[in-house]
């Protein structure tokens, strides 16, 4: 029996671009992503009886195919050709349906992890392959560095360094739909990727003037608090704020992790929010 602990991190996405609908339904998106540190943490457990079992602290799962960390880890299986028990324990802390990718990073963390105890089996070029199979932000995950992201999602660049910059992560306890957010998307794009500005980021006022996301109008209109809390975090010193992915978690970006906790603190008095100051991965 062996047993390793591992930490799943959150994302945001510091610009998202919806370029186009393709036939198969999803959407061609341009976006820069990158890791915060504020984790899941994920146990597994690997011997004893056959099978794959994922438990949650505090959260109801999907069962059966549903749960995408136990499609990970039988996936992962299947490529392997390994028969061997695998049990999950995924402790949340990143809010569910939020636009911070849980669930994307959880099943990437199972692939990567799962990989690593069974002596690294797959290759990164096969994990990548297969997390793009769970979902469109899993490969990011298994990227494991900032990047430009175009396709589905799934065409991966690493990011040149950014600037030296904290978040502040403001959710307000809601959950949004992707799936809706994405239905009620009026697309006014000519869906060129080659005329979109380059995400070319150098000073912490580059940033600011490149963040940017198509989905946030969207959302905003379900959910009006999302302009509340971008003006709150404007108001207490962030130098710019965005709604992450299809929301409904905003992030101000501040000169620093004493700044973004500071703010934080005042956030956090005044509503019922949660309210997460990370640093950038």
């Amino acid at each position: 029996m062996l047993q390793k602990t591992f930490e799943a991190p959150a994302k945001i996405n510091l610009c998202l671009h919806v370029l186009g609908r393709l036939a198969s339904g999803y959407h061609e998106l341009a976006m820069a992503m990158q890791r915060v540190d504020l984790y899941d943490t994920i146990s597994i457990r690997v011997g004893g009886e056959a099978g794959v079992r994922v438990l949650c602290s505090g959260v109801d799962l999907p069962e059966g195919d549903d749960n995408i960390a136990a499609k990970a880890a039988r996936g992962l299986l299947d490529l392997t050709g390994i028969g061997v028990g695998v049990d999950i324990h995924i402790e949340k802390r990143i809010p569910v349906a939020a636009g911070l990718g849980g669930g994307s990073s959880d099943a990437a963390t199972v692939l990567l992890g799962l990989n690593e105890m069974l002596g690294k089996k797959i290759s990164m070029e096969k994990l990548l392959i297969l997390g793009g199979e769970l979902g469109a932000d899993v490969p990011f995950f298994v990227f494991q560095q900032p990047a430009w992201a175009t396709g589905i999602g799934t065409t991966l660049q690493p990011l040149p360094v950014l600037p030296e910059v904290a978040y502040l992560l403001i959710n307000p306890g809601i959950t949004v739909s992707t799936a809706d957010v994405y239905r009620s998307l009026q697309l006014t794009k000519g869906g060129e990727l080659a005329n979109l500005p380059r995400f070319s980021v150098v000073t912490k006022a580059d940033l600011c003037r490149a963040l940017h996301n198509d989905l946030e109008s969207v959302t905003l209109r379900q959910f009006p608090v999302i302009a509340a809390i971008k003006q709150r975090l404007l108001a207490e010193g962030a130098l710019g704020a965005l709604m992450s992915g299809s929301g409904s978690t905003v992030f101000g970006v501040f000169d620093d992790f004493e700044a973004a906790h500071r703010a934080g603190h005042v956030l956090a008095a005044e509503k019922d929010w949660l309210v997460f100051p990370v640093h950038p991965i």
